[in-house]
This record gives structure tokens, sequence and C-alpha cells, in this order.
């Protein structure tokens, strides 16, 4: 992780159709680091993703991105340098392989040994000629991961990157999260239910409650000393840790 910010959010609301549905008075995520999002259903976690991937301006509130102000529509170079990985993920029609080359096909890019490489990293070689819409949520989830890495993004949002899936599967992904974290220096935003995943995981951490960001701290220092009431009573209630004794 460095000192400067990969994204700067300031004064971000955002609404759709009417309706309220974010507020980040602000925000940094700074280069290198993985941020996890945490808080309850509802809470604005996958709408924030969203609003990190391009995929629909702030309402009002400005956003930079490696110093760079948006605005919409991003360019298309800005927007390949951010790689997305959904809860449910999508598998195209054709082989595992097919659907992790699918990217660098799209760009005209040469696959250059890349896809055999990830194929073997994520432990998808005996898959690689399998359908990959006929494999299981856990095994997709790992196509997903190698689908987005492949191009090589500077940032990875994940949206629940291991939810409903068993505990091996769940391991598995936490450890591609961590290696494609050490090996390529990426950036990530992780946004996950599961507190001790959030705590496994990230450097620091981003509480969410209906639709407002209320703090984001060293991960350890959020779970330890909690700044917000509302944050103290989440992690509390989740985790069911001890609340410290009141001074």
């Amino acid at each position: 992780m460095t000192d400067s910010a990969c994204y700067r959010l300031e004064g971000i609301e955002y609404s759709y159709g009417g309706r309220w549905r974010l507020e980040i008075p602000l925000l940094e995520v700074m280069a290198g680091e993985i941020l996890a999002l945490i808080g309850p259903t509802g809470a604005g976690k996958s709408t924030l993703l969203r609003l990190l991937h391009f995929l629909e301006p702030p309402s009002t509130g400005r956003m930079a991105f490696e110093g760079r102000e948006i605005g919409y529509p991003p360019p298309l170079e800005l927007r390949r340098r951010v790689g997305m990985i959904f809860q449910r993920p999508l598998m195209l029609a054709g082989t595992v392989r097919h659907n992790i080359a699918i990217g660098l096909r799209f760009r005209g890019e040469s696959e250059g040994g890349r896809v055999e490489e990830l194929l073997r990293r994520f432990d998808l070689e005996a898959l690689a000629d399998r359908e990959a819409r006929l494999i299981s949520g856990g095994e997709m989830q790992r196509v997903a991961l190698a689908r987005a890495l492949a191009y090589e993004p500077a940032v990875l949002l994940l949206d629940e990157p291991a939810a409903n899936l068993d505990p091996g599967h769940v391991r598995a992904i936490e450890r591609i999260i961590r290696e494609a974290h050490e090996l390529a220096g990426l950036t990530m935003v992780v946004a996950t239910h599961n507190l001790a995943q959030a705590r496994r995981l990230s450097q620091r951490t981003a509480m969410l409650s209906a639709g407002r960001l209320i703090e984001a701290q060293p991960t350890e220092r959020l779970f330890a000393n909690p700044m917000s009431q509302v944050t103290a009573d989440y992690v509390y209630e989740e985790t069911l840790l001890e609340r410290p004794e009141s001074p």
C-alpha cells in the first residue's frame, strides 16, 4: 500500500428512481490496499461498488481516480483499469478456458500463455474444457476471478466473493485474493457480510449503514475501537465480541 489515493470520493450522493440510496461525505481508497466494506443488507455496499466501477455517475459530489476527476461517460482506457466480480458471476456460453480468455479477445490482445498460467494458478486445469455454465458455484467464482485478472487491471472490486460457498471454497477464494494482491499489487475493494473475512483480508475497513458511510479505519482498530455507536452495535452483535468497558 502506498500513501497515494487510488480513489477519492468527496460529497458524494446517489439517488435512483427518485429515492436516495447513498451518501459518502469523504472516502479515500489507497493505492495497493484491500479495503473491506461492511454493513447490513441494504447498507449501500453494492451501490458504492457500482460507482467505483464507473457503471453510474453520482447524483452530486466529486470522484477522482488516480488523481483524475471522473467525467461521464469515463474514457474506455480508464474503465479498463478496473475489474469487478459480482456475487453471482455470469458465465458465458463455452468452456472455462473460453471464459477466462474472453476479455483478452475482446481487446484484441494476445493470450501469450496467460490463460494457461491462470488455469494452473487457480487449479482449473481439469475444468478447462468443461462447459462453464455447468460447473459449481465455487468453481464459477474462481473462473470469474481468473477472467478479471487475465487483462491485469489496476483495481479489482469484489461483491460478496465467497457468499454461500462451503468452507473449502471460501479458503480457496481468499487465498487467490491474497495472492493477487501480493503478487500484482492490486488495489481491492471487497464488500462482505462476513466480518471474519474482512479481518482476514483487509488493511482498512469502511462501515456503511442505511446508505451512509459511517467510518473508515484500519481494520483492527475499527473492530477494537469503533468511532461510531452504529459500528459498535453492528460489529459486536455480528461477531459476539466483548464490548470494551466504558471509561
